[in-house]
């Protein structure tokens, strides 16, 4: 955190500087593209950026990264920028991390948005907003699972594993740690045998 706070100040902590208008987003290098990693500074204890960069990144990362299922890893308009996680494997590889939506993501993410806003009923309402898309997803892929990954463009079709851990852990953390553990609701399926019942009275074999 120590090392972090040092760079963030050599680089962030300028009288005048504007954080987005400066190539400056990479630990290993000067790299102007807009990708979620800044979160990170927010969501971490700590006071690694002012309130006012905070607002900023958080207010950034909102409108050009954000998806109902997680955060993009690259602002759509960039030259790299991926819509599809799709093709052979030096096509998916290519796309994994040039747009390609990460759930695990939203954990910090509504950390962040919350410490920037505050924590009041209303902006916990807000807050949990932002699950919303991960709680209908629980009942798509894999039933009570969050996938690894997620196109980048709508519809945001789920890509990778279909459960995957750090994408069920992190939503999780925050709805237990920042939103005091609000429900979630599972939509399954029918039942086979039910589903069998209901054609059986429509005069419609049953799928199988």
């Amino acid at each position: 955190m120590a090392i972090a706070g040092k760079w963030l100040a050599d680089h962030y902590n300028r009288p005048g500087f504007d954080m987005f208008g400066f190539k400056v987003y990479a630990m290993g290098g000067d790299d102007a593209s807009l990708r979620p990693n800044q979160i990170y500074a927010v969501a971490f204890p700590g006071e690694l950026l002012d309130a006012k960069q905070a607002k900023r990144v958080v207010q950034v990362v909102e409108e050009r990264l954000l998806t109902p299922v997680g955060l993009r890893t690259l602002a759509p308009g960039d030259p790299q920028y991926r819509p599809r996680y799709e093709g052979g494997v030096h096509s998916r590889d290519g796309a994994y991390h040039q747009g390609t939506v990460w759930p695990f993501l939203l954990g910090p993410f509504v950390t962040a948005w919350l410490r920037v806003h505050g924590q009041t009923a209303e902006t916990r309402r807000q807050a949990r907003a932002f699950l919303s898309g991960i709680e209908q997803h629980l009942g798509e892929a894999c039933i009570g699972q969050v996938s690894e990954i997620f196109d980048a463009d709508a519809p945001h079709l789920p890509r990778g594993c279909f459960a995957q851990a750090w994408s069920v852990a992190e939503p999780l953390r925050a709805l237990i740690e920042d939103l005091g553990g609000r429900e979630i609701s599972v939509q399954r399926p029918a039942p086979v045998e039910a589903t069998a019942k209901a054609s059986r009275k429509k005069g419609r074999p049953a799928a199988r």
